[in-house]
């Protein structure tokens, strides 16, 4: 297990900036999103990463799966295999899914989830015939309404377990998931399923931003048990790289490098002892 650095942790940089900062801090992987890798050029930033050694952590983001119009749902699931495809270009096996909201006028949480099982199990032959994971991520309950309909990891396994694809797994992201009073066997039951696909970790910071997704801090500078939480995942044998993930319009305004750096101190100090 390793650092990597996502893109939106630096996200005013340009891609060629974004991979200097995290070459510059001796790292070798990063994750992706994938507007910023349209305005680079696929094939550019391919190119990029392999001339640079660097290892394409995940692809953010698919998913938006709760379309109940039969066009708006075809719509969707083209939009995903999109991203597969891109994340096979990219040389990453792990695409990130966040499932999407309620409709407009709905609030049957459970036909959304529903619906969003459906759509993931309509893409997941594909990914599976391209070799790429495609990992749920559960996000706060505070953006069920809007973001994501699956607000716990036990939802999100659910899903999986469901869909029945060994490609089907799920994201640990620290900020969404510190709350749950069931993590712990959460993580745990995703380690037998073998489908914890992702860790990601930043804290979770107060007061709360305008937009509560910017509240993602530094690790240290909130209120999450990284030890704890970090200890679980290695449990589970994961191996993979760890993400750090953090939306903050303050550490956005840092130069790239430094912020990358105040990252890898958090995390040597917080993370690494405990893998």
């Amino acid at each position: 297990m390793s650092l990597s650095i996502n893109q939106w942790t630096i996200k005013p940089a340009s891609m060629p900036d974004a991979v200097a900062a995290v070459k510059a801090n001796g790292l070798e992987a990063i994750g992706l999103w994938r507007q910023n890798v349209a305005a680079h050029g696929l094939a550019e930033t391919a190119a990029l990463a392999r001339r640079e050694g660097l290892r394409v952590s995940t692809l953010c983001r698919g998913g938006f799966l709760t379309a109940a119009d039969p066009d708006a749902r075809a719509a969707a699931i083209r939009d995903n295999e999109d991203a597969i495809r891109e994340a096979v270009a990219l040389g990453t096996q792990t695409v990130v899914l966040v499932v999407g909201g309620l409709l407009d006028g709905e609030k049957d949480l459970v036909a959304t989830r529903r619906r969003v099982t459906e759509n993931i199990a309509a893409i997941a032959p594909f990914a599976e015939a391209e070799g790429v994971k495609l990992a749920i991520e559960p996000l706060h309950p505070m953006f069920a309404a809007d973001r994501a309909v699956v607000s716990t990891l036990d939802q999100a396994l659910d899903i999986a377990e469901e869909v029945g694809s060994d490609h089907v797994g799920a994201v640990v992201d620290t900020y969404h998931v510190w709350w749950d009073p069931n993590l712990s066997a959460a993580i745990a039951r995703a380690g037998r399923l073998g489908k914890l696909f992702s860790y990601q970790v930043c804290d979770w910071n107060l007061p709360l931003a305008a937009e509560p997704l910017h509240s993602r801090g530094y690790m240290g500078d909130g209120f999450i048990d990284f030890p704890t939480i970090t200890r679980l995942v290695a449990a589970t044998g994961y191996d993979d790289d760890i993400e750090s993930e953090i939306f903050n319009e303050d550490i956005w305004a840092e130069p790239p490098a430094e912020a990358v750096a105040t990252v890898k101190r958090r995390y040597d100090a917080l993370v690494a002892p405990h893998l």
